[in-house]
């Protein structure tokens, strides 16, 4: 029978009342896994920053173009045909490319086939490690001010992130404050050098004392090594690679967005013993599976040539002194950073404010956004620092100088 004005109101008033019941039903019963995690305080700084036409230097990205010749390379490659799936642990060619700059740059040996995954960014680096490795009732000890990519995956394992603060001086670990925290839930230690947000640089008696901890406990080390290109005033980054006997038991994970400016090519890369390795890709392969193919086969091109990124150390330590140059003389006061792309200024000296309302008023009266790093602390430990990202241009950075230099 064809339906008539009457048959198709009361059909629709009947689709209504299923959909506002089954929506409302769904709703009351669901439990979030992350109940205590929001927007990104990166997100909401650059937001602000769009809402008020600031300059962002707080969420972590260059204002300055990818290499030209890099971009080619991935044009040439699409051009060439290499667009389907890849194995899901990364082109060879590439994983081969990896261990030969491992090789040149650290002097250790992997096997590409069964000690490197190739992965869409370190972010999901960390969350397939994390994963794989830790389970319901264990500890990972965390450093504050962490990176907050960190406890949101210990969450979801049901397991406890213990945080542990860096000395508000200098960022460094205070390694007997480590050995006290240990318990026989402990699983591993997450450290991240070169450190987002400090630019703190781990020396090599800190490796040294990681070894013998993570040693004498049988720790997992989760080595978040992402600005190692980017290191300043002669240093060297340590890697938890160089040290035979700690590496046995680490997993290190890297980031070419990093390095080559692509933050948005999501392309990373986890190094790690075989046994390891296997049970980080059991967890890969459902999470992303694979990483787009021609920026694989380009990138594989690209870091094959040292001097594609043997330049970075000059060249952000260049950007962080322009920084630093144009707001010396001003209230806010910072020790340089000693690696990443980012610089931090304490303001005590300028307001009594906390670091979230400095930041918010910062980017809303004089146009210019920052991260307050409170934002990275689980207790929310406020030091009255904020966080500039010095991946920019130098018309940038001297512009944001000019505009601290008035507060």
């Amino acid at each position: 029978m064809p339906l008539n004005g009457t048959h198709f109101k009361n059909l629709c008033d009947i689709d209504l009342r299923i959909s506002t019941f089954d929506v409302a039903s769904i709703f009351k019963n669901m439990t979030s896994k992350l109940p205590n995690t929001g927007t990104s305080i990166f997100t909401t700084m650059s937001q602000r920053a769009a809402k008020h036409g600031a300059l962002n230097m707080a969420q972590g990205f260059p204002d300055f173009d990818v290499s030209q010749e890099l971009i080619d390379r991935v044009a040439l490659h699409m051009n060439e045909g290499r667009n389907q799936y890849p194995p899901s642990a990364g082109i060879p060619d590439f994983r081969q490319a990896i261990a030969e700059m491992h090789s040149h740059h650290f002097g250790t040996s992997h096997d590409p086939e069964t000690e490197i995954t190739v992965t869409s960014g370190a972010t999901e680096a960390l969350f397939s490690t994390i994963t794989a490795l830790i389970h319901e009732g264990e500890e990972v000890i965390v450093f504050d001010p962490a990176y907050d990519s960190y406890e949101p995956v210990i969450e979801l394992q049901k397991a406890k992130t213990v945080h542990l603060k860096l000395s508000d001086h200098d960022f460094t670990i205070g390694w007997q404050e480590v050995v006290s925290a240990i318990t026989d839930k402990t699983r591993a230690i997450i450290i991240n050098t070169p450190h987002n947000p400090t630019g703190a640089v781990m020396t090599d008696a800190d490796m040294l004392a990681l070894d013998k901890i993570a040693t004498e406990h049988d720790l997992i080390v989760i080595s978040d090594e992402v600005y190692h290109h980017i290191v300043f005033d002669g240093a060297k980054h340590r890697s938890v690679l160089q040290y035979p006997e700690l590496a046995k038991r680490s997993v290190a994970i890297f980031s070419f967005g990093k390095t080559f400016h692509a933050t948005g090519w999501k392309v990373g890369y986890v190094a790690a013993p075989k046994e390891i390795t296997a049970e980080i890709r059991k967890i890969h392969q459902f999470v992303t599976f694979t990483t787009h193919t021609p920026c694989q086969f380009a990138i594989a091109d690209f870091v094959r040539n040292p001097s594609n990124y043997e330049y970075l150390p000059d060249f952000f330590q260049k950007k962080r002194d322009i920084f630093l140059d144009g707001v010396k003389g001003s209230r806010f006061e910072g020790s340089p950073a000693s690696g990443t792309y980012f610089q931090l200024l304490r303001f005590d000296n300028i307001s009594k404010e906390s670091d979230t309302e400095m930041a918010n008023r910062l980017t809303r009266e004089f146009q210019l956004a920052s991260i307050p790093i409170s934002n990275f602390f689980a207790d929310g430990h406020d030091a009255s620092y904020l966080r500039f990202c010095f991946a920019k241009e130098d018309n940038t950075l001297e512009k944001a100088a000019e505009i601290l230099q008035k507060i």
